[in-house]
């Protein structure tokens, strides 16, 4: 009787379950299969979410043709632009410079040679005293022009350094120079980078640090001022900001 009561009682206990509805043990799904057919559901759910969305992904090809093709059409008309804006000065007489076509050929090379010599001086004397006559801001260059400059009507970008420094001051000349501070914070530039401006009509200077436009016709004229000398002289015929 004692070996026999454990089937006994498991017997009961199916039918038991059985008369309640449940299912047998062996009819159930196993819960790893449960779980696999979980995972695959979700993992549809989200291909099909990534196949919707116009986001990239890590690793997808980018179609850039697009943003090529922007920029290329961007940068024609930039340079549509400017050869319109350079016919527009040609059409009144006037051709746009730089401050390296006032330097004749061979002058880069002479001027290197004149700061070196300037160097060198520094170097081998006694020290300058803050204040003594020495203690002076020096020009180093020539005065050598280019003859092809003289009497053309010319459009150039600089800064202005005026005689005079009151704000409302109504100035008739002034020097123009190649970068900011030049005559006032730092040595002159050399003379053949110096321009004397003469204005017919006075002009009010109100921000040095703005760089202008000068528009005028040019002379291989010089002119010597307290500030510095100047190779160069421009009849000013127009003034207007530097747009960066």
């Amino acid at each position: 009787m004692e070996r026999t009561l454990p089937f006994a009682v498991l017997g009961l206990s199916l039918a038991a379950m059985t008369a309640c509805g449940a299912a047998p043990v062996e009819d159930a799904e196993p819960e790893s299969q449960r779980l696999e057919a979980s995972v695959t559901t979700v993992a549809a759910v989200a291909d099909d979410a990534n196949e919707q969305s116009d986001e990239p992904e890590i690793g997808d090809r980018i179609d850039d043709s697009r943003t090529v093709e922007a920029a290329d059409n961007s940068l024609m008309a930039a340079v549509r632009k400017e050869q319109e804006r350079l016919e527009a000065l040609e059409s009144r007489g006037i051709r746009e410079i730089g401050w390296e076509e006032l330097m004749p050929a061979g002058e880069e090379e002479k001027l290197a040679e004149l700061y070196q010599q300037q160097m060198a001086m520094l170097y081998s004397g006694s020290p300058i005293i803050e204040g003594s006559a020495a203690d002076a801001m020096v020009q180093i260059g020539t005065f050598n022009t280019v003859p092809e400059l003289n009497e053309l009507k010319i459009r150039l970008p600089g800064y202005t350094v005026p005689f005079e420094f009151d704000a409302n001051a109504e100035i008739t000349e002034f020097l123009l120079v190649p970068y900011f501070g030049a005559c006032i914070h730092a040595p002159p530039p050399p003379p053949n980078q110096t321009i004397f401006v003469i204005a017919d009509d006075p002009i009010r200077l109100k921000d040095l640090a703005q760089a202008v436009w000068i528009e005028g016709t040019m002379f291989t004229q010089t002119q010597t001022s307290e500030l510095a000398d100047a190779a160069y002289t421009i009849r000013l015929e127009n003034i207007e900001t530097y747009d960066y």
